[in-house]
């Protein structure tokens, strides 16, 4: 048996007006995730443990089984590894955005959707300037970048910049979560108020100003932690070769320390402009190469749902049904041997906020002549009647590879 989950990133929603009081799932046309739900069994899954921020470091890394209760350790150490960076022993990796700032307020977490070879600049320039023996600034893929600091001590209080757009950044700098993390909370705040004043005359930033663009002018860290313990996934499923198809670093992090092995695609960008057909292709040439297991994540949904951008929502729904499940299930279809194919968000990402919440997801896992249940189109609202109810923890992996 092989199995491939497809991952659409911020996926689930919430009923919105201008759909007629349907959420962009439902409202979208996934003739063959519909065809998936009718032919497989669905449910729902509690990704965010309570106690824990809705971020898709966490509900990925609960998609795939693991307890973040015990293994998660921020999400900057995650995107170190995708990156190729050791985090040694006593040194604290944060994700690093370049975000836009206007009027003291956070206008985006993107930078206005920076390209990585403008960012790769931007990075440059702040190692040099504010890099050290302490401090170090890594360079990754458009806005989302990684900080280490030697010595630094996770227990800060850190807002994701996606959480709070609008909102002005004295309201959201860094605060201590105990008092021997002050020194750590003081020397990130210096770095984000020193980047503001390096970052807004970098000459990358005045012609974006110049094309109309917005400027990528403050970083933004935040997600602290240290090398996870995380076993890979081979130890606790039959998964003798695995692999990960993504195009963000912390799903890459996921999949290092999963044990998978990364493909990057050519023209994968994590927008709504990605190269939809080129991650099937790389699913499809995987499995006939000899991997077992494919975890292939799509961002473009999440990033539509932090824009606030409804159709440019559902449209992205739909391209993943047409564009990356149609082709793998076509393939799929061709197979003497079964393939498992499992579809979910890893959370909701409502245009109505813009951000991320802890709701239960919809999710359907298709077993070639497995028994279906009654739920015949998938959606958040069909699947609450699906046959596995509502999972949690690491049930829906076991359910996958049962």
């Amino acid at each position: 048996m092989k199995y491939v989950i497809v991952l659409g990133d911020g996926m689930a929603d919430e009923p919105v007006d201008e759909l007629g009081g349907l959420t962009p799932l439902e409202a979208a046309a996934t003739p063959v995730m519909d065809r998936l739900a009718r032919e497989g069994r669905t449910g729902r899954f509690s990704t965010v443990p309570s106690g824990f921020h809705p971020g898709s470091e966490v509900a990925n890394m609960t998609v795939l089984g693991y307890d973040v209760t015990k293994a998660f350790e921020g999400r900057g150490v995650l995107e170190a590894a995708s990156m190729g960076v050791d985090v040694p022993d006593g040194v604290m990796a944060m994700r690093c955005n370049l975000i836009t700032v206007a009027d003291g307020k956070i206008k985006n977490h993107s930078g206005g959707h920076i390209s990585s070879e403008e960012a790769a600049e931007l990075i440059a320039a702040l190692q040099k300037e504010l890099g050290n023996d302490m401090v170090t600034f890594y360079p990754g893929v458009s806005y989302r970048h990684l900080l280490m600091i030697r010595g630094g001590d996770k227990h800060i209080s850190c807002t994701p910049p996606h959480d709070v757009p609008g909102t002005p950044v004295a309201d959201v700098m860094i605060k201590a979560e105990l008092p021997e993390a002050e020194s750590t909370a003081a020397l990130v705040n210096d770095l984000i108020l020193r980047s503001q004043k390096i970052l807004e005359s970098h000459p990358v930033n005045l012609k974006r100003v110049a094309e109309g663009k917005d400027p990528a002018n403050s970083i933004w860290p935040w997600s602290p932690g240290y090398r996870p313990s995380m076993k890979p996934l081979s130890e606790r499923f039959p998964i003798k070769d695995g692999v990960v198809i993504s195009a963000v670093d912390l799903i890459f992090g996921i999949g290092v320390y999963a044990g998978l092995r990364p493909i990057t695609v050519e023209g994968a960008t994590g927008l709504y402009d990605t190269n939809y057909e080129g991650k099937a292709q790389a699913a499809i040439d995987a499995l006939q190469a000899g991997a077992d297991f494919v975890f292939l994540h799509v961002e473009a949904s999440d990033e539509a749902g932090h824009e606030g951008d409804v159709a440019l929502k559902k449209r992205t729904i739909e391209y993943l049904d047409s564009r990356i499940l149609d082709p793998i299930v076509r393939y799929s279809d061709s197979l003497d041997e079964p393939l498992t194919i499992a579809v979910l968000p890893d959370h909701p990402t409502p245009c109505r906020l813009r951000t991320h919440t802890s709701d239960t997801v919809p999710f359907l896992i298709y077993k070639p002549g497995a028994a279906p249940d009654e739920v015949t189109v998938f959606s958040e609202k069909s699947t609450l009647k699906g046959g596995y109810g509502t999972v949690a923890g690491d049930e829906f992996m076991n359910l996958l590879m049962k």
